[in-house]
């Protein structure tokens, strides 16, 4: 299933619109990356498929504090 680790982030749905205004349902789904990040606490490597928005959200905060919400939201 296509659904970020960190984030919990999962595709939405909404609607393809065309010239003349006819709706059909389409899916928004998630900009998933495969990326291996090191752990220096556990001086170990993880590979995790996170959303662009989680790896950002990894540069600012670092992996450790990242991994910390995603256990306390239970997406880990």
């Amino acid at each position: 299933m296509r659904i970020c680790q960190l984030t919990g982030k999962i595709a939405q749905s909404g609607n393809n619109v065309s010239h003349s205004n006819a709706k059909s349902k389409r899916r928004f789904n998630v900009n998933l990356q495969k990326k291996r990040f090191f752990i220096p606490e556990e001086d170990k490597w993880i590979e995790l498929r996170v959303s662009a928005a989680a790896i950002r959200n990894i540069n600012k905060n670092g992996i450790s504090a990242c991994i910390k919400t995603a256990k306390e939201k239970g997406f880990m």
